[in-house]
């Protein structure tokens, strides 16, 4: 736990601005490169009790968010705050990418910022085309990854062109914003309707087209889970292996879901061989390109799945 939180609750709850950014210290990270994240759980920026659980939720991948659900009083607070535990955080196992918001409406400020701060990847919402995604590589740490959120019939239409560069690496179905842009009535997200299983369908077959790792909308009605895994069921045999959650109990369920043993245990063993073979040359904390940062944690977790296997 951060030493210094009750000085960071204090500014915080005081509204005083310039306290809480004298505590946000730019700092290296070891940028975490995974992209075999199941779960992708939503936090908000403005809330402490949300940031203080990133080590504690059952995600795998963490969106720190900056975007709906933070008023506009609150944004400039909740970068803050999301600078901070970025920080304190220098390596995490978990993958902490920072939703900001709207290109036009704070986006490039916010992502300039975060840049000293080094997040594993900025998901930029409403994307229209590739003219704006460019853009944004103007601004963006040449070591952070690119995410996108799908959510305007622009963004729709032009679904293929969309990766630009290497560093985009995944694209999030927002589907309520999409559904919204259409001007189509939400009601129509069943999973009964034709219509949104092509959305699916589309959306996932062109994200694996053109080398993007598509992740399925959030489902908004967290505490129905029964409806929420008929969801996940369908998902996974269409092909997803990613869903956004709202929850830390929906992340727990997308990641019982949506494993894939074999691939678990061939990714144990890379990770034992991995660390066995720093091991032996006096390193037991490093960063690997596939899996992500790997210490002793990591490692006892990774035969925990094989001996559970076995």
């Amino acid at each position: 736990m951060l030493s210094n939180l009750e000085q960071i609750k204090s500014a915080y709850e005081n509204r005083d601005l310039a306290a809480l950014d004298a505590l946000a210290n730019p700092t290296y990270r070891m940028v975490n490169p995974r992209k075999d994240f199941r779960s992708a759980l939503m936090l908000s920026c403005n809330n402490l009790d949300h940031l203080t659980k990133i080590d504690k939720v059952e995600a795998d991948c963490i969106i720190l968010n900056l975007e709906d659900g933070v008023s506009k009083e609150d944004k400039p607070f909740g970068l803050v705050l999301c600078a901070i535990f970025l920080s304190y955080h220098k390596k995490c196992d978990k993958k902490l990418v920072v939703r900001v918001n709207a290109l036009d409406e704070g986006g490039y400020e916010e992502i300039t910022y975060l840049n000293q701060f080094m997040p594993d990847a900025i998901r930029v919402p409403k994307v229209r085309n590739a003219q704006e995604i460019e853009s944004v590589y103007e601004l963006l740490d040449e070591r952070t990854e690119l995410h996108l959120s799908i959510e305007t019939s622009e963004a729709w239409s032009n679904l293929a062109s969309l990766k630009i560069d290497k560093r985009v690496t995944t694209f999030y179905l927002g589907i309520l914003d999409l559904f919204a842009d259409m001007k189509l009535p939400q009601s129509l997200i069943t999973i009964e309707n034709p219509a949104v299983t092509y959305i699916l369908s589309h959306f996932l077959v062109t994200c694996k087209t053109i080398g993007v790792k598509p992740v399925s909308f959030v489902y908004q009605e967290f505490r129905n889970l029964d409806l929420f895994e008929k969801w996940i069921s369908l998902e996974k045999a269409m092909g997803y292996d990613a869903k956004g959650c709202i929850s830390p109990t929906q992340a727990e369920l997308v990641n019982k879901k949506f494993v894939d043993e074999a691939k678990e245990i061939e990714r144990a063993k890379n990770i034992i061989k991995l660390f066995e073979l720093y091991k032996e040359q006096g390193v037991t904390g490093f960063e690997d390109e596939e899996f992500g940062f790997i210490d002793e944690p990591i490692y006892k977790g990774a035969l925990a799945v094989l001996n559970k296997n076995i």
